[in-house]
């Protein structure tokens, strides 16, 4: 504990003393008052207690992510806007939800200890109960917006922040998440912030109002505010009407303005709004019959509403309701784009995140592609591309495990001449950049190193990317694919992979089932054979006892192989390669099942089995899966894996 710290602990705890004289001269803002008093009272805190700011664990924060998955997509624009306005000032965003536990942030990777330390984190619980006076846990309270600035915090642990937060409230007038830029440092006095409050209200107006049009889509909305100018670009107020003429929502300045209209208490802003249900003509001295009279299609005038109260005039515009289009299941692959049905023979798991896909074509967010080694990954990527309104753009596949460490940051962001030690003469675009206006697929992308990672995530954020040893960067529009075996989110919990860049990877995740679990074997066996040649019953039954641990790639070979030394045109049992015909092949077979290692995790034990199968050829394996023999060394030695030939 440093001496500002002490000093602190020693004015709170004089400011509560209630035989005290006076409120310190530097501390005269009641809302921080109160909300020191409400830390003592009622949440129980000690202020010479300091404690640093809790935060989940994994599992638990993905909970609190899941819950406001669909208002975080609509936020990530705005979030990602205000980040790069404020990031050279040094603050950092965060959107919490309304426990005040922060469920996305953007921030300085360079700070990310000091910032982690400060719990300006994922994860963290900036709640008033738990932290005490500060900006998200105080405006989680009031419901407004403020800023708590270095000593107005509670805990002395939190003085040298400074933090502004902004309440968002959905359309039926409850909060649903904070807004909060925050710093490690600033200026000692508070008015150096309001410029930064202002410019955190702005942008929670504009996700508010994004919200709004999301949820209202399907009603009669009216956009009004009191200038002309701004009631078509920006308006102030927002307010929803269903089909009978009645309020299904607005936003928060239209309640609040409407409240005051009506002489409404305000209501607690965790509670629902009262305005829900009232007419649209105890409002304004018109009705539902008359909307379309303020489309702005309509008329090139603009229209004035007369509240009915105060009978003052607004500017108005009307939006008419989208028909909601029936909702008809993909449920053959005959609804599929052509690029993906052709991924396809009929297998319901497989067809379920097909038909996910398809919904996610015109979408605009990254997606995560999960599946074991050899599960067809890039092929479903690829087929996504060409099935999106990007498949005139370059498709550009890259295995991150194949590329050496020393490498990747020159193959994936380019360089310039003499850049670097081997750099060459001439200038080299990199992968990202051959990329622009189409899809880049990062194979593998668990094994990038945690550097590299850093560099793709402000690519994410900027859509821009500076090559090696340049100055300017170049801005670049791309959607990234991203595939692994790995679960990424158990690599997050190991620290092996950065939450942040996950979060902004997965907008979409889909799930590649493995071979043995697919029931279209008989068609992929037919589309691979490409009337090459038959099988005969006894092949075709070996073919579908066997595990398949490199998937789609291990049948391919296989089948390949059988083709070439089968006598004729009929493939025999004789013909399968030895990993299903001979003695070991057991290893492979679906009963019993495969050697393994019980303390290994799913991807372990495949390997192991693959391993087995060959009888430790590990040249053999590789081929197999289609990765290099370093890959494979690399992924034995992460797993404990000893080859026996070597011991």
């Amino acid at each position: 504990m440093n001496q500002s710290q002490r000093e602190h602990i020693a004015t709170v705890m004089a400011s509560l003393d209630p035989r005290a004289q006076g409120w310190p001269a530097h501390h005269r803002d009641p809302t921080i008052r109160e909300s020191w008093l409400r830390c003592v009272e009622f949440h129980g805190l000690d202020p010479s207690h300091m404690q640093k700011v809790n935060i989940l664990p994994w599992n638990e924060l993905c909970a609190h992510r899941d819950s406001l998955e669909a208002f975080r997509r609509i936020a990530q624009h705005g979030i990602g806007e205000l980040y790069r306005q404020i990031a050279p000032a040094g603050y950092v965003v965060l959107l919490t939800d309304a426990d005040g536990v922060t469920v996305d942030y953007l921030g300085d990777s360079g700070s990310e200890i000091s910032l982690r330390r400060a719990g300006l984190v994922p994860g963290a619980q900036w709640s008033e109960d738990r932290a005490g006076t500060c900006a998200v846990g105080t405006a989680l309270s009031t419901g407004k917006a403020l800023t708590v600035h270095q000593a107005d915090h509670f805990d002395a642990t939190h003085i040298p922040l400074t933090c502004s937060a902004v309440p968002l409230f959905d359309s039926q007038g409850q909060m649903k998440a904070i807004l909060d830029i925050s710093a490690l440092t600033s200026p000692q006095p508070k008015s150096s912030q309001q410029l930064a409050l202002q410019i955190a209200r702005l942008y929670a107006q504009q996700i508010e109002n994004a919200w709004f049009e999301h949820c209202h889509r399907t009603d009669w909305v009216l956009k009004l505010s009191p200038s002309s100018s701004f009631v078509d670009v920006s308006p102030d107020f927002l307010i929803a009407f269903d089909a009978s003429g009645r309020v299904a929502g607005h936003n928060h300045r239209a309640q609040r303005m409407l409240e005051q209209e009506l002489a409404i208490p305000a209501p607690s802003p965790h509670s629902r709004s009262t305005l829900l249900g009232m007419s649209i003509e105890r409002l304004f001295n018109t009705s539902i019959d008359s909307l379309p009279d303020w489309l702005a299609s309509a008329s090139g005038r603009q229209g004035t509403l007369e509240r009915v109260n105060s009978g003052e005039r607004l500017y108005v515009t009307a939006v008419q309701p989208l028909r909601r289009p029936p909702r008809r299941a993909l449920t053959t692959a005959l609804n599929l784009p052509a690029p993906l049905a052709a991924l396809s023979g009929g297998d319901p798991g497989l067809q379920q995140q097909l038909q996910r896909a398809a919904r996610l074509l015109s979408a605009p967010l990254h997606l995560v592609v999960h599946g074991e080694t050899g599960c067809g990954k890039e092929y479903f990527a690829r087929a996504f591309h060409q099935a999106s309104d990007r498949r005139a753009q370059p498709f550009i596949a890259v295995n991150c495990a194949a590329i050496a460490p020393t490498l990747i940051e020159s193959e994936l962001f380019g360089h310039l001449p003499g850049s670097f030690s081997g750099a060459g003469s001439k200038a080299k675009r990199g992968l990202i950049v051959e990329a622009d206006g189409g899809t880049l697929f990062l194979d593998e992308i668990g094994d990038m190193p945690l550097e590299m990672q850093t560099r793709l995530l402000r690519v994410l954020a900027e859509q821009e990317v500076l090559p090696v040893g340049a100055s300017r960067p170049v801005s670049v529009n791309i959607r990234v694919i991203s595939a692994s075996h790995h679960a990424l989110d158990q690599l997050v919990e190991q620290g092996r992979f950065r939450a942040d860049l996950f979060w902004r990877l997965q907008g979409a995740r889909i799930t590649l089932p493995p071979l043995r679990a697919r029931s279209d074997l008989d068609w992929l066996i037919a589309r691979l054979l490409a009337g090459k040649a038959e099988l005969s019953a006894t092949a075709r039954q070996r073919l579908h006892q066997h595990r398949w641990p490199g998937n789609l790639r291990e049948l391919n070979n296989a089948l390949q192989y059988a083709a070439a030394v089968c006598d004729g045109e009929r493939i025999e049992v004789q013909d399968l390669p030895e990993t299903l015909t001979g003695g070991h092949a057991a290893a492979g077979l679906m009963q019993p099942a495969p050697l393994a290692r019980s303390d290994l995790p799913p991807e372990a034990q495949l390997l192991m089995a693959s391993l087995r199968a060959a009888r430790w050829n590990h040249s053999a394996v590789a081929r197999q899966l289609g990765i290099s023999r370093m890959t494979l060394y690399r992924r034995m030695q992460r797993y404990g894996i000893t080859s026996p030939v070597n011991t």
